[in-house]
């Protein structure tokens, strides 16, 4: 589908834009269009944000240093620094992932997800599957930018290095409070100096099998006061737990979940709503771009879980994806590529579905 679009990246996103937007425009004269089971455009564009631009909860840096003695730390945490180190090996080495300065990448998607059930059991996705694509670029330090188009609705995400911020089609731009955080999609097997920074002071906790490879469990907790940095007066982030699994084999990431817990504040005697969501991406597709060993497709399934006094749902949304083309040290990337809409406001106090998901 993309190689048939246009002989350069540029082009080829353009067309698929125009593509998505014909069907959007199929989409709306055909009934049966689920969305994702939502019961809105509003609530489907908060879906698409949730699953497709998530934001990670560290500032993480794109230098590899590896200069502190393992002896320094507890076993657990000197276990994790070693096998980062493995994994920085397989997927190029410390010079040739040192090398990068930007990068852009074009992937495909589709998504299917239910709709929002009520009580303790197991929900399938098994709605309509939605289609779609990305594009994706990058520059150190902590500037980045994202446009995802799914069946015609867009969204939007990016970091000026400053702060990062979200919009959509149907709603307006807005900051993520708390400094700049890069992008969940770059720690699915995307750009392997995120994924070693951020696991460089994770601890082992054990091994488990996943997609029958041995694989090694390496933990983060998210701090409190980090936390509290990124929660707002309506939403407080309870906690946020990151997990990487990284085969014994190869060395590389197979498997990468986070999981956070949010309370949102509603109604006048402040009653509290929980957000539980957890997202999982298996990585697989390993191949070379230019020394440096890229994943090139995926799963990811996202489960969220809404409850309180009186309420207690579950949604369920499942994504693969694939990356077409990736190329790295992009000439001409200037700023512009990454400054925020005019209209982007720093301090959202708005309470709502997306924003449980957003923080």
């Amino acid at each position: 589908m993309f190689t048939n679009m246009g002989t350069n990246a540029a082009l080829r996103w353009q067309n698929l834009r125009a593509l998505m937007k014909a069907q959007s425009t199929a989409d709306s004269l055909n009934k049966s269009s689920s969305h994702l089971s939502a019961a809105s455009n509003n609530e489907f564009m908060a879906l698409l944000k949730l699953v497709g631009s998530p934001l990670i909860p560290f500032q993480v840096h794109l230098d590899l240093t590896f200069n502190c003695s393992l002896r320094d730390y507890s076993i657990e945490a000197s276990t994790a620094k070693y096998i980062v180190q493995q994994y920085v090996a397989a997927t190029g080495g410390q010079a040739a992932l040192n090398s990068v300065n930007s990068m852009y990448a074009v992937g495909q998607v589709k998504m299917v997800g239910s709709a929002m059930q009520q009580g303790e059991d197991s929900v399938q996705a098994r709605g309509k599957c939605e289609v779609g694509g990305f594009v994706l670029w990058q520059k150190n330090p902590d500037l980045w930018y994202l446009e995802l188009v799914v069946s015609g609705y867009k969204v939007s995400a990016g970091s000026n290095g400053k702060v990062a911020w979200n919009q959509s089609s149907s709603q307006p731009c807005h900051a993520n409070k708390g400094p700049p955080r890069p992008l969940r999609r770059f720690f699915q097997g995307l750009d392997p100096r995120y994924t070693a920074n951020l696991f460089e002071d994770a601890v082992c906790i054990g091994e488990k099998t996943i997609s029958k490879e041995d694989c090694f469990i390496l933990k983060l907790e998210t701090a409190a006061e980090l936390l509290k940095s990124q929660s707002t007066p309506h939403v407080e982030i309870i906690h946020h737990t990151i997990w990487g699994y990284f085969s014994q084999r190869t060395g590389l990431l197979v498997q990468f979940e986070d999981t956070k817990l949010v309370r949102m504040k509603a109604g006048k005697r402040n009653d509290s709503v929980f957000w539980e969501t957890s997202i999982a991406s298996t990585i697989e597709d390993y191949r070379y771009v230019d020394n440096i060993n890229i994943a090139h497709g995926g799963r990811t399934t996202a489960r969220l879980h809404r409850y309180g006094e009186t309420l207690n749902h579950r949604r369920k949304i499942e994504e693969s994806w694939r990356i077409e083309e990736v190329d790295f040290n992009i000439c001409g990337l200037s700023m512009d590529c990454f400054l925020p809409p005019a209209d982007m406001k720093r301090d959202p106090s708005d309470v709502g579905e997306q924003e449980a998901g957003e923080s």
